[in-house]
C-alpha cells in the first residue's frame, strides 16, 4: 500500500510505505487522521499549508457490495473546521485497485491562475503508480458537462476522474469535487464544505485515474471476508429500503419528500415551516410516474458507482424524452425545491444539472437561494428566476459570487436572520424543531451541520433501528452520539452509508461488514468495535476543530430556531445547552 503525494509547488510526487499507524484506516479515517497530523489548524484554508486528501475505503475495490466510495478531506474553506466529504464513483475504485492509501495534494503554483492535471497510472515494471502533470488551461472557465467528453477524448473511456469546476476556481464557499458516475456524467460529488476551491486553490483542475494493470487490492483473509460479503449482500437485498424495487430503486432518496413533509419536517421557504403544499409534486413517486409518462414505460434506478446492488440513482427526462439530468436525490429535491416554494420538477432538474456544471453543491445552493428570497431577491416559489440566480453563480457576477459564498456569507450580505447554518454549513432536508435527534447531529458534528454524520431520521422517522418519538428530546444526545460514531466507521469502510438501513435491523448484515474488514485487513474486529473506531476518529476532528478556535460555543442551532415555533407541530427547538454539550464530553 502507498501514501502518495503530490506537490504542485513543482509538480512532483513522492511514494512512500503506509505507516504502521494508518495500515487499519480507511476512508474517513484516513483523511480524518492526516490532516489532523498535518495540517495547521489556523492555517489558511485556500493558503499553502493546507492538504487535500482523498482515501478509498477499507473495503474499496473489492467485490463487496455498495463499497467504492472515497473521502476527500481537508480545512474547509466554508468551516474552518475538519471536512470529510463522501462520494461514490469508479474513481474510488481506481484509487484503490492502484493500492493507493491516501492521495495528499500539498502546495501550490507560484503561478496564479494556471491549472494542471495529475495523470495517474499504474506502472507495471516498477510495480507501482506513476503521475505526469499535464496543462488544463483548456479546460478552465466551462461547464463541466462540456469538459467531462472532452477529457475522455484525451484519455480514454477506461479513465475515472476527479475535478473542480468554475465555481472551484471562483473561489466559492460553495464548491464540490465532481466524480464521473458510471455514465461518464460530472453528477457525483464529495459536494460539502467548499473542497472544490481547497482543489483550486493548489492549481490542480483535474486528477485523472487509469489502473489498467494494477494489482487490485490485497485482502489479507479471503474466506473471511467472502462469508462477510455474503451477509452484507443478504441483508442488503431482503431490507424493504434496500431491497431490489424496493423504496430506494423504485423512488430513489426522494421517496423521503412524502414522508417528511407527513411528519412535519420538510423544511419549508427557508425553514419557515414544515410542510411544503407542492410536496406531491416533486417526490420519488412523482419522479417514477413522471418518467413513465415521458417514456412510456417504467424505469427504476441505476447505481451510482461500481458493485452497488442497492442502486438508488434516478433519472429524470425531458417532456420529450431526452434526458435532461441524474441524479435529482432528495437533499437536492427539497433544497432546490421544497425549500425555495418551488413544485416543478423541471426547474428543480434544471438547477440540479447547473450546479454539476458549475461545481456547486446542491445543498448548499439551495439554502443560499431561499436565503435570498427571504432577502426579497426574487420571490419564493418562481423557478425561472431561481434558474437565473444559479447561473448567475456560474458567470461569477457579483450577486454571483454573494451567492457562491453559501447560506451563510448571504444571509449577512442581505442582513437576514432566519439563516439555517451551523458552523457556517447550511442544514439539509431536517427539520430540527421537527426531528430533535437530527437536531443534535447538526449541532455537534464535527464537520457542520451534515445529516450524514449522525443519521437519527432512522429511528426517528423512518423506525430503523427501533422507533423513537421525533419531538422529544429524551435520550436524543445518546442516540446522536452513537449514530455519529458509528458513521464515522462506516464512512471509513467504503461502504455507502445507506447499508445503515439494513444493518440496524438485521444483525448479520452489520456482522457482514465487520467480517469484510477482517478479511481485508487481517483484524478480529467484532461488531461492538465499529463505534470504538468512529470514537477514536471523532476525538481527533474535535481536537483540531477545538485547535482551529471551533468549540463548544459553536454546538447550537440557529438562535431563530429557539423562539419561532415551527408549523405544522408549533414546536420550537427546545434541547437544552448542556445536553448538546453532553455528546461529546461522554464520547
Amino acid at each position: 500500500m502507498w501514501i502518495l503525494r503530490v506537490n504542485m509547488n513543482d509538480r512532483i510526487y513522492r511514494l512512500s510505505e503506509v505507516p504502521e499507524a494508518y495500515k487499519n484506516l480507511g476512508g474517513r479515517g484516513t483523511t480524518s487522521t492526516i490532516v489532523y497530523d498535518e495540517v495547521p489548524p489556523l492555517c489558511h484554508p485556500l493558503g499553502p499549508n493546507n492538504k487535500l486528501v482523498f482515501a478509498p475505503g477499507i473495503v474499496t475495490g473489492t467485490a463487496a457490495s455498495t463499497s467504492a466510495r472515497v473521502s476527500a478531506g481537508a480545512k474547509s474553506w466554508l468551516t474552518g473546521g475538519i471536512k470529510e466529504s463522501n462520494a461514490g464513483s469508479s474513481w474510488a475504485s481506481y484509487l484503490a485497485n492502484m493500492r493507493i492509501k491516501a492521495l495528499i495534494v500539498e502546495g501550490q503554483p507560484k503561478e496564479k491562475g494556471k491549472y494542471w492535471m495529475a495523470h495517474i497510472t499504474w506502472d507495471d515494471g516498477a510495480g507501482k503508480p506513476k503521475v505526469s502533470f499535464l496543462p488544463a488551461d483548456p479546460y478552465t472557465g466551462k461547464d463541466l458537462y462540456e469538459v467531462f467528453p472532452k477529457v475522455y477524448e484525451q484519455f480514454g473511456a477506461r479513465a475515472a476522474i476527479a475535478g473542480c469546476g468554475v465555481a472551484g476556481e471562483y473561489g466559492y464557499g460553495n464548491s464540490g469535487i465532481a466524480y464521473n458516475d458510471l455514465g461518464k456524467r460530472p453528477s457525483r460529488y464529495s459536494g460539502r464544505g467548499g473542497l472544490g476551491t481547497v482543489m483550486a486553490s493548489k492549481g490542480l483542475k483535474f486528477i485523472v485515474l487509469e489502473s489498467k494493470g494494477a494489482p487490485g487490492v490485497a485482502i489479507a483473509n479471503k474466506e473471511v471476508f467472502d462469508r462477510g460479503a455474503k451477509k452484507l449482500t443478504e441483508a442488503l437485498r431482503e431490507h424493504a429500503i434496500t431491497k431490489p424495487k424496493g423504496g430506494l430503486n423504485t423512488y430513489g432518496t426522494a421517496v423521503l419528500i412524502n414522508i417528511m413533509n407527513e411528519a412535519g419536517g420538510l423544511p419549508t421557504r427557508n425553514f419557515s415551516s414544515g410542510r411544503f403544499e407542492g410536496a406531491a409534486k416533486i417526490a420519488g413517486e412523482a419522479i417514477f410516474e413522471g418518467v413513465k409518462n415521458r417514456l412510456g414505460k417504467e424505469v427504476y434506478n441505476h447505481a451510482c458507482s461500481p458493485g452497488c446492488i442497492i442502486q438508488c440513482s434516478n433519472t429524470w427526462y425531458k417532456p420529450d424524452g431526452t434526458e435532461h439530468t441524474s441524479c435529482v436525490e432528495y437533499e437536492s429535491d427539497w433544497a432546490l425545491g421544497a425549500n425555495c416554494g418551488i413544485d416543478s420538477l423541471d426547474d428543480v432538474a434544471e438547477m440540479v444539472r447547473l450546479c454539476n456544471a458549475y461545481g456547486l453543491d446542491t445543498i448548499e445552493a439551495g439554502t443560499t437561494l431561499a436565503v435570498a428570497m427571504e432577502a426579497g431577491v426574487i420571490p419564493f416559489g418562481d423557478g425561472k428566476k431561481a434558474i437565473g440566480l444559479v447561473q448567475e453563480m456560474g458567470k461569477g457576477t457579483p450577486l454571483g459570487r454573494i451567492l457562491g459564498g453559501g447560506t451563510e456569507f448571504t444571509g449577512r450580505a442581505f442582513g437576514v436572520t432566519r439563516v439555517p447554518t451551523v458552523k457556517r454549513q447550511s442544514m439539509p432536508a431536517y427539520e430540527p424543531r421537527a426531528v430533535k435527534g437530527i437536531g443534535i447531529t447538526y449541532a455537534t458534528s464535527t464537520m457542520g451541520a451534515d445529516h450524514t454524520a449522525g443519521y437519527t431520521i432512522g429511528p426517528e422517522i423512518l423506525g430503523v433501528g427501533g422507533k423513537v418519538d421525533p419531538l422529544s428530546p429524551e435520550g436524543k444526545a445518546a442516540l446522536s452520539r452513537g449514530f455519529q460514531a458509528t458513521t464515522a466507521f462506516i464512512d471509513s469502510t467504503g461502504h455507502c452509508l445507506f447499508i445503515a438501513f439494513a444493518i440496524l435491523d438485521i444483525p448479520s448484515g452489520f456482522e457482514g461488514m465487520m467480517e469484510e474488514c477482517n478479511g481485508v485487513l487481517g483484524t478480529n474486529w467484532a461488531s461492538e468495535d465499529a463505534a470504538k473506531i468512529g470514537g477514536e476518529i471523532l476525538r481527533k476532528e474535535r481536537a483540531f476543530n477545538e485547535a482551529a478556535g471551533i468549540g463548544k460555543a459553536e454546538d447550537r442551532v440557529p438562535e431563530f430556531m429557539k423562539f419561532e415555533p415551527l408549523p405544522p407541530h408549533n414546536q420550537v427547538y427546545d434541547v437544552p445547552d448542556k445536553v448538546l454539550d453532553s455528546v461529546y464530553g461522554e464520547l
